[in-house]
């Protein structure tokens, strides 16, 4: 069976892009395939995540008990646990549920979400429109995102101004729109219950629909009684022309009495004939079932049958699977609770449950994207996306409008039965009829309004535009416009006039009021045959990286840096002016003066300021501010200058601001490169050369071919078109900022990284594929830096960011935090001046160092808790141990290798065995207690006791020891094997520190006595027990494989049984062969074998060192001979 519900699952998958087609797997009904997704999440294991995504699921839940049917609770808990178990959901998170009371007053309500701001990572809600503005502020302000099935309010569409805010469903207005449009019902009244909630609930509706010019006349509240409901009917009654009346209260369906009785009474005052449509406002939020449902509302009530006539019940379509449908099935599996009647459930279940699930694949998306998880990311991954909800598919479109289909349900006038009649396409925005016509009361439908009502633009009187009256509008407006655009014209020229020549904000400037630093320009030099300047006329200093290929003249368009431009003296101050390739010039357009007047209101911090045009002499140029720093092209170049990452996220917001403004002004650089921004001496950077290409247009100077290396930073779709360089747009403008990231990130050209020409990069640029784009690693700037630039550089134009998007994600890269260059030196300086506390702390942390390694050795030679006792200069108490278990070993025959081998070969045979075994004792829980020669001691049981576990612990070492000696090579008698006899015992012993110079931690008794007995009555490569010790094995039961050696003889012990451990169950390593002792060998004989065989390769050593000047062949026969003799020793023996 859970076999089948993974098929099922796989087959279905519920974050749906292609899958949703569901063409390879045949499927059943969505009700089913609703129940096997839920049992497969609850069978699924659960997927184990690294941090906690709360949602907040908002709403009137305790002060209204028709919103609690809708049984938040259980909705938000059957979808978070799909939502965790689902694995095409790799979230990287688990997401919980906090359910969140809205309280039923719009203050309060509000008063409580600013204490929410804790309670979760992101919103479901609020319920209420009446502070949906507010609240998405605020989650905008704590960058969480916030999710709502029902915010009617208009003002949410500008999603530059709420970028945390998105709907779950299709916004009511967007359907009512669609539905009035197409029954051609534009004079619309609004009647509310009277809580908050609804009353605001109608008065964003009412706002929503006239935003898009549909005459709202009339919003009137009312509470639940006859006398105030008759009040609202009659102020419906009197209205002018309403076709359409919309209910924002609960449905009569779901248990709505306020509903019920305003139908009812709308019969009795025969407002139910066909006159008006009531549309109940709620259903839109949820989908209603109608397929085979009953409502006892209708069935058991005749009266609100007939009223019920008039009314058109709009709901979210659920294709063949109803709510109803659904949730049964739910409880059918025991996944919500079956004491709960379905008539007793409301449809908003469905819609909660869809909505969080709208939130896990929005954040999926956003995860496969690879983004930054906040409240603005989350909901701008919300677009493109498809997925089954509770009961029906969910898809939005690429600018995250949902999409769901809404379905027309009516009576037939007689029955209870609910009809679907039309279907509302969201995507088309279109109502088209499914074969059932509506039946309205007496036969006939409300009379239609005039179609101008839902044509943008026009206008409507009444029923319509009057003829003579539309004649006499068409007739003025032109004329009127033709007249006023004249006499404005003739003034503005006139005033233009007047401030391009004279007055203290004269714009026209000559040599009379700039006073030029280079002499080429002065009284006496200047004339038309020196419009061409060469480059040899410049000093050094002017000239910025220019390449030898493309000579700067002024006859060429040339960007507007100070290798082609004049340093003056402006009223006292120092100025730039930058030649246009203009020719000789005597006069300027009409147009250009129109440049002028809009470059002069041009005023803020990061634009270069405009101080006035040049005019004189033929040479026209454009005089602004000067900065000392020149431009930014300069300043990356100088290595003097140190640029940390601070010190580049201030120029580069500072270029962000300064382009923010420009198009907020409506004004397109066109011409944005890096030697473009220019930075004064505060290191502020400054833009120039801002409609440079409207003023050649202007002029009509003609259009130049600029080089290559002039449109490295120009948009591919810009160098597409005709004359690449004249024309710009704003998204080219974006492109053109993310290339001059690269440089400010990389501190290079353009392009740097690739070894190509500039012609090779632009024809690589043009013509794509594949994409040419610089290549910037995240080592030189944050990730979201280069993701940002990424972005800005994207081949699409569409999808580039504006930079008011740049700047709030910029803002964010550097965390909020200010980028000031002043800061950034000021910290500088703080950083110096706090050298001396660094240098201190520095040899602090030496200090501590030292002091740790201090410790560290000490405790290598004693236990911790005696070295810290040692440390404060305390005594260490002798400490008695019940039962431990020792081991000694030792090399057999260590005096006869010591004593034909050098001290220093003895000194390196001992660390390389005794390297290995303290290496072997750190994988055991035992304490190494000493070496003494080739005596190797250690215990296990003290200083920390272990139980019974001491016995096992050094058994497993002696074998893990023993398995590496059978190996082991000594460097200067590798042919000579060490053998080494192992002993163990168990029993008492006491332990305490010795001595205050160089203080040992020694062990006392009989047990140390008897373990070194162990071990010098032991065998080569034999693992030796006492009686005591392989009584603990055997009793451990872990497999210890004990072998019975007989009497053995122990001095001052006598006679008593002894044990050989061999080994261990699953111990796979290999263990060296003990030697066999022939018939009537003792243990003697095997010592005085091994000292001949010493004694005779510690002969041919020397043998071989006497002969070490014969050649080698000679000494390599010597030595075979020794061998050989050596072995026929051994043989006859």
């Amino acid at each position: 069976m859970l076999r089948k519900l993974h098929t099922s699952l796989d087959a279905s998958t519920y974050r749906a892009t292609p899958v949703l087609e569901e063409a390879k797997f045949p499927h059943p009904p969505h009700g089913t395939r609703l129940l096997w997704i839920l049992l497969a999440s609850l069978s699924l294991p659960s997927v184990v995540h690294s941090t906690v995504f709360k949602v907040g699921i908002m709403g009137p839940w305790k002060c209204d008990p028709l919103f609690a049917k809708a049984l938040p609770q259980t909705a938000a808990r059957l979808a978070v646990d799909r939502i965790n178990n689902d694995p095409s959901l790799s979230l990287g998170a688990t997401f919980e549920y906090v359910i969140i009371d809205e309280d039923c007053q719009t203050s309060a309500a509000l008063k409580g979400f600013l204490g929410h701001y804790t309670l979760a990572n992101a919103y479901l809600g609020p319920a209420n429109p009446g502070y949906c503005d507010a609240a998405s502020l605020l989650a905008k302000n704590w960058n969480k995102a916030l999710f709502s099935w029902a915010c009617v309010n208009h003002e949410l569409d500008d999603r530059g101004r709420h970028l945390t805010f998105a709907r779950t469903v299709p916004s009511p207005a967007w359907v009512l729109l669609s539905l009035a449009r197409h029954f051609r019902w534009a004079h619309i009244g609004i009647i509310t219950s009277a809580e908050d909630v609804w009353v605001d609930m109608g008065i964003k509706v009412a706002n929503s629909l006239r935003s898009y010019n549909l005459p709202v006349t009339t919003v009137v509240s009312t509470d639940q009684d006859h006398t105030s409901i008759r009040l609202a009917l009659s102020r419906i009654k009197r209205a002018e022309n309403i076709r359409m009346v919309i209910l924002c209260m609960h449905s009569v369906l779901i248990g709505g009495n306020t509903q019920r009785l305003l139908l009812e009474t709308a019969l009795d005052m025969h407002l139910t004939d066909g006159t008006l449509v009531f549309i109940p406002y709620d259903t839109l939020l949820y989908s209603l079932p109608h397929k085979d449902v009953r409502y006892p509302a209708l069935m058991n009530n005749g009266k609100l049958r007939r009223a019920y006539d008039a009314v058109l019940t709009v709901t979210m379509d659920s294709e063949e699977n109803s709510f109803y449908n659904a949730y049964q099935k739910a409880v059918n599996v025991g996944l919500v609770p079956r004491h709960i009647k379905l008539h007793q459930i409301s449809p908003l279940f469905g819609t909660i449950y869809s909505s969080i699930l709208f939130m896990a694949n929005a954040m999926q998306n956003l995860r496969d994207i690879g983004s930054r998880m906040s409240g603005a990311n989350l909901v701008h991954h919300s677009r493109n996306m498809a997925f089954y909800g509770f009961s029906q598919r969910f898809r939005t479109n690429g600018s995250g409008v949902s999409l769901q289909d809404y379905v027309v349900l009516d009576t037939d006038g007689k029955s209870w039965h609910l009809l679907p009649t039309h279907r509302v396409d969201m995507d088309a925005g279109t109502v088209r009829s499914l074969g059932r016509s509506i039946h309205f009361p007496g036969g006939a439908q409300p009379s239609p309004d005039s179609s101008c009502w839902f044509v943008p633009g026009m206008l409507c009187k009444g029923g319509g535009v009057d003829p003579f009256h539309l004649l006499i509008v068409l007739l003025c407006i032109p004329l009127t416009i033709i007249v006023s655009t004249g006499f404005y014209y003739c003034i503005r020229r006139r005033i233009n006039q007047i401030r391009l020549l004279s007055g203290p904000d004269k714009i026209m400037l000559t040599l009379a009021d700039v006073t030029f630093i280079n002499p080429s320009l002065s009284h006496k030099k200047i004339s038309i045959d020196e419009n061409k300047v060469s480059d040899t006329s410049r000093k050094p200093s002017d000239t910025i990286c220019q390449s030898p290929s493309t000579p700067s003249t002024i006859s060429t368009i040339t960007p507007a840096t100070y290798e082609n431009s004049n340093i003056a003296i402006f009223e006292g101050d120092w100025a730039w002016m930058k030649r246009l390739p203009s020719g000789n010039v005597r006069a300027i357009t009409p147009q250009t003066s129109d440049v002028f007047e809009l470059i002069k209101d041009i005023r803020h911090e990061n634009v270069n300021l405009f101080l006035g045009f040049f005019l004189d002499y033929g040479v026209l140029g454009i005089v602004t501010e000067y900065c000392s720093r020149n431009s930014l092209h300069d300043l990356l170049r100088n290595s003097d200058v140190k640029l940390d990452w601070m010190f580049k996220s201030s120029l580069l917001l500072d270029l962000i601001k300064g382009m923010r403004y420009l198009h907020h002004r409506g004004v397109c650089h066109g011409r944005l490169k890096s030697r473009n921004c220019v930075v004064d001496g505060r290191f502020v950077l400054k833009l120039t050369d801002y409609s440079y290409n409207e003023i050649l247009i202007a002029q009509k100077i003609p259009y130049q071919d600029p080089s290559a290396e002039e449109l490295l930073w120009t948009a591919p779709e810009i160098l597409r078109a005709p004359h690449p360089g004249l024309y710009g747009t704003r998204l080219g403008d974006v492109y053109s900022f993310a290339i001059i990231m690269q440089e400010v990130v990389l501190r290079g050209a353009p392009y740097c990284m690739l070894e190509l020409s500039a012609e090779e990069i632009i024809q690589k640029v043009r013509n794509p594929p594949p994409l040419c784009r610089p290549v910037v690693s995240p080592d030189h700037a944050p990730m979201e830096c280069v993701q940002l630039m990424k972005q800005c550089w994207n081949e699409q134009a569409d999808k580039r960011p504006y930079f008011e998007d740049i700047f709030d994600q910029f803002k964010n890269i550097n965390k909020g935090r200010k980028t000031n260059i002043i800061d950034s030196m000021l910290r500088m300086l703080e950083q110096y001046s706090s050298n001396l506390e660094e240098l201190i702390r520095e040899r602090t942390e030496e200090l501590e160092i030292e002091k740790q390694k201090t410790e560290k050795l000490l405790t290598q030679m004693l236990p911790p808790s005696v070295a810290d006792a040692l440390k404060i200069g305390g005594t260490v108490e002798p400490e008695h141990f019940e039962n431990v278990t020792l081991y000694f070993s030792d090399i057999v025959g260590f005096t006869t290798i010591s004593a034909n081998s050098e001290p220093i070969e003895v000194v390196d045979l001992l660390n390389d065995l005794y390297t290995i075994f303290d290496a072997i004792i750190g994988n055991h829980d035992v304490y190494k207690v000493e070496t003494i020669g080739d005596a190797y001691m250690v215990a296990s049981g003290l200083p920390v006791p272990n139980g019974n576990r001491h016995a096992a612990e050094i058994s497993n070492m002696a074998l893990d020891i023993l398995s590496a000696v059978g190996t082991f090579k000594m460097r200067h008698m590798p042919d000579v094997p060490v053998r080494i006899r192992i002993g163990l015992h168990s029993g008492p012993c006491v332990a305490g520190v010795v001595g205050l110079t160089m203080p040992r931690y020694c062990l006392f008794g009989d047990t140390v006595n008897t373990a070194s007995r162990m071990e010098s009555t032991g065998m080569p490569y034999r693992i030796h027990l006492s009686h005591s010790t392989a009584k603990i094995l055997v009793d451990l039961r872990e497999g210890y494989k004990v072998e019975l050696r007989g009497k053995t003889e122990s001095k001052g012990k006598g006679m008593e049984e002894t044990y050989w451990l061999v080994g261990r169950n699953n111990f796979t390593k290999p263990l060296p062969v003990p030697p066999q002792l022939k018939s009537g060998m003792k243990t003697a004989d095997l010592k005085l074998l091994l000292q001949r065989a010493v004694r005779r390769l510690s002969t041919v050593r020397t043998v071989t060192r006497i002969v070490g000047g014969l050649d080698e062949d000679n000494s390599m026969m010597i030595y075979h001979h020794c061998n050989v003799s050596f072995q026929k020793n051994n043989t006859s023996r």
